[in-house]
């Protein structure tokens, strides 16, 4: 008897019921086979009261034959050990056949939750990822598969939502340039008596339109590569230091901090570590914009960088509209923006998406805090490196 995987293209097979109903089998008639020859060594060793018989004994049968007593004896034994073995077989073969019967019929009691699971993963597809096993038997190594099974769709589904979610919103943000420029092209081509001055305006326009689109690709591709690094090892691991990054990142945003009269606080004391230069400069980059783009007149924004034996840290915070609580974790997915001023038009919504990521990257983690008051704090922590850079050193600079 064979069972054999039914899939269309598929070599036959023997599946892991047979296997179980054959080991069984053997283990049952092996030890039946066992008892029998037992039975049997027993029964000759027992059948031998000729022996206590003086030599010449004779035995009187029922029939009045005379026979030699130890003649008699051989006849006994040979038939006691005919009739063992033939009703001993016989046994064998009946106890056999219910056996593995049974065997087959317990192994796929057993194993149809591994059924469910393969005729649940067979209907899987990207519409159909709600579906779950709920296992409700033995709580065995069974169940254990079923719930792993269970955990591994509701992240396949959670991923599943999150792409489609990043898509619609990567789409929507794309179409919202190009549907500017367009509308600008053809309301001013559509107007015959446009002058200079009216190409020249939308010639501006198409220009802002398309720096921004430039400018959320540039975001998308960047927060691609660095998923695609995250659990893995880095491109690039060189020496860099934190605060070092965020002097840079200061420098950078300098010009609009002065515009918005933003008092910037930096305490930027060593923070090695090890990673890619131009990720880190990007983590550093994005929390110093978003630090000024969400804040407000005359403002205040603070660093703060050091490191221990374990970790390196950079603090970024800032004053702005408040920011609910519920609302922090949120912040750091993709196109997601919190608060009064976070809903409008300031950004793409991929900053902290693309600090996340670059954490990630780096072995390392980030959280936000929201401020009484409004505003928001945000701590980068990274493993630091084993040897300490030069000192990027600390300063209090009010942008004025």
């Amino acid at each position: 008897m064979t069972v054999y995987d039914a899939r269309p293209g598929r070599r036959l097979r023997p599946t892991i019921r047979l296997r179980l109903t054959l080991v069984n089998a053997i283990l049952l008639v092996g030890g039946s086979l066992l008892l029998l020859l037992l039975a049997w060594l027993l029964v000759a060793q027992a059948l031998r009261p000729a022996q206590q018989l003086a030599a010449g004994t004779q035995v009187v049968l029922s029939d009045g034959r005379t026979l030699d007593a130890r003649v008699w004896e051989q006849r006994m034994l040979a038939d006691a050990e005919s009739e063992l073995l033939t009703r001993g077989l016989a046994a064998i073969l009946v106890i056999s056949v219910v056996g593995v019967a049974g065997a087959y019929l317990v192994a796929g009691r057993a194993l149809r939750p591994l059924q469910r699971v393969t005729a649940t993963a067979r209907r899987l597809s990207g519409e159909t990822l709600d579906q779950r096993i709920r296992y409700d038997g033995a709580d065995d190594e069974v169940a254990e598969l079923a719930a792993t099974f269970d955990a591994m769709l509701d992240r396949l589904g959670e991923a599943f939502d999150s792409q489609r979610r990043f898509v619609a919103n990567a789409s929507h943000e794309l179409r919202t340039p190009l549907a500017v420029m367009r509308t600008e092209i053809d309301v001013t081509l559509s107007d015959p008596d446009a002058d200079l001055g009216e190409y020249r305006r939308m010639a501006t326009v198409v220009r802002d339109a398309s720096e921004r689109a430039n400018g959320l690709i540039e975001s998308l591709l960047l927060l691609a590569r660095t998923d695609a690094q995250a659990g893995r090892r880095l491109v690039r691991k060189v020496p860099a230091d934190l605060a070092a990054v965020a002097t840079s990142a200061l420098a950078a945003t300098s010009r609009e901090a002065q515009r918005l009269s933003l008092v910037v606080t930096a305490d930027l004391r060593p923070a090695p570590v090890v990673g890619d230069p131009g990720l880190l400069e990007r983590l550093a980059g994005n929390l110093v914009e978003n630090a000024v783009r969400y804040n407000h007149l005359q403002g205040r924004i603070w660093l703060r960088s050091g490191s221990d034996a374990q970790s390196a840290t950079l603090v970024v915070g800032n004053t702005g509209f408040e920011v609910e609580e519920a609302d922090v974790p949120g912040l750091f997915e993709p196109f997601r923006r919190g608060g009064r001023e976070r809903t409008g038009a300031r950004g793409s919504g991929l900053g902290l998406s693309i600090v996340r990521a670059v954490c990630d990257a780096h072995g390392g983690t980030v959280s936000a805090v929201a401020l009484p008051g409004g505003g928001l704090e945000v701590t980068v922590t990274l493993p630091a490196a084993a040897t300490t850079p030069v000192a990027a050193g600390s300063a209090s600079v009010p942008a004025r």
